[in-house]
């Protein structure tokens, strides 16, 4: 199924046309093609093992794509290592675990790829980090360590550590899935934040509350293609393919 379309009409930030992705002789991603605006805020959903994950990881080459194209703000991602690190460089991504150095402060994990990547000053990286540890609302963590922290709050700590690196676009891959149910709803209040501001966003999450509050378009995926594309309200009141009205039944 294809999707040419933005759903609000903007610059298309992120493109994928006709995508496959194998591994051995399975096929993760039959023929995906996506258009995300900027500004967007795309929030997939699907069963375990549909391609979810493998959709956002082929955007800013953490798997390399088999066939079709991929464009993220009009750089395509080829073997050309340098256009790999252009993407990459305006691309966070925050996993379901949260991939923080356990030896290093909260705040140096925030600055780290902005000093080593972006070569900024030491002062200048540390001001930065802190207002994005601000932005998450845990200032006051920056001189803890990781351990020392909830796995809410080091969710926060890794979302802040890829706003610190100022990406245009997000890709959001579960980030509540590994957390206790009270630690879920401050990690996603800091998503919306996020939304509302304007960051382009894929987000893959089972939280639906979230989708029908944040989304501009829903993806439902099975089976490494996309099934259905709409807005929020289509996918609660409406949803038309037979897949989509049985994966929801079973998580609303």
């Amino acid at each position: 199924m294809t999707d040419p379309q933005t759903a609000n009409g903007g610059k298309p930030m992120i493109v994928l046309e006709n995508v496959d992705k194998f591994f051995g002789t399975f096929q993760a991603l039959d023929d995906i093609s996506l258009t995300v605006a900027k500004k967007e805020v795309v929030v997939v959903i699907g069963p375990s093992g549909s391609g979810k994950s493998t959709l956002i990881r082929c955007i800013n080459r953490l798997e390399k794509h088999d066939a079709g194209r991929v464009v993220v703000d009009g750089v395509e991602l080829t073997d050309d290592i340098r256009n790999i690190h252009e993407v990459r460089m305006e691309t966070g991504m925050v996993f379901q675990q949260f991939n923080l150095f356990p030896h290093l402060s909260v705040l140096d994990n925030v600055t780290l790829a902005p000093r080593e990547v972006r070569h900024m000053a030491k002062a200048e990286a540390e001001e930065l980090g802190m207002k994005m540890l601000a932005r998450v609302r845990i200032p006051e963590q920056a001189r803890k360590f990781p351990g020392q922290l909830s796995g809410g709050q080091q969710q926060r700590v890794a979302i802040a550590r890829s706003l610190a690196m100022q990406p245009k676009m997000m890709l959001f891959d579960e980030p509540t899935s590994a957390l206790d149910p009270e630690m879920i709803k401050e990690v996603l209040e800091v998503m919306e934040e996020l939304a509302a501001s304007g960051m382009t966003m894929i987000v893959i999450s089972h939280e639906m509350g979230f989708a029908r509050a944040v989304a501009d378009r829903i993806i439902f995926m099975a089976d490494g293609q996309i099934v259905e594309v709409g807005p929020p309200e289509h996918f609660f009141t409406n949803p038309t393919e037979e897949r989509t009205k049985t994966f929801l039944s079973q998580i609303l």
